[in-house]
């Protein structure tokens, strides 16, 4: 079955790669000043749980966002792109992720959308099933 569903451009497809290589630095490292920087004025982020669920706005409550990331996986993570599908203005990276959460096993599935517009990242959302294992 064929799409009739507008494509993202070559330029929208490399800027949210940018991005992504940033996310993952900042998951990896903590230092998250890179996709910090690619991010609107007028920013958005939507994450399904804990003390950010549902539709944030800024960069500063980004930045807040991701200091809490880091302080979870001290250790970092490690994404691993499963799949990447896009729409004209969003792209979509399947992902699996591995490290320690607070000295546990972690493991996700998740998807993560950047929405590019005007070369920076508009919005974020996340979506993820997660899987982990206390004691180890």
């Amino acid at each position: 079955m064929q799409s009739n569903m507008p494509q993202a451009s070559p330029r929208t497809l490399q800027v949210a790669a940018y991005a992504f290589q940033a996310f993952s630095h900042g998951l990896a490292s903590g230092d998250w000043s890179s996709f910090l920087d690619q991010l609107s004025d007028d920013f958005t982020f939507w994450f399904p749980a804990g003390p950010f669920k549902g539709l944030n706005h800024g960069r500063e409550r980004a930045k807040e966002f991701f200091k809490l990331v880091s302080a979870l996986f001290p250790e970092g993570l490690t994404l691993t792109v499963q799949q990447t599908t896009s729409n004209l203005n969003t792209v979509v990276f399947e992902v699996r992720s591995q490290g320690g959460m607070l000295g546990h096993t972690y493991e996700n599935q998740a998807a993560i959308a950047f929405e590019v517009r005007d070369d920076k990242i508009c919005a974020y959302r996340e979506y993820l099933g997660v899987v982990f294992q206390l004691g180890q």
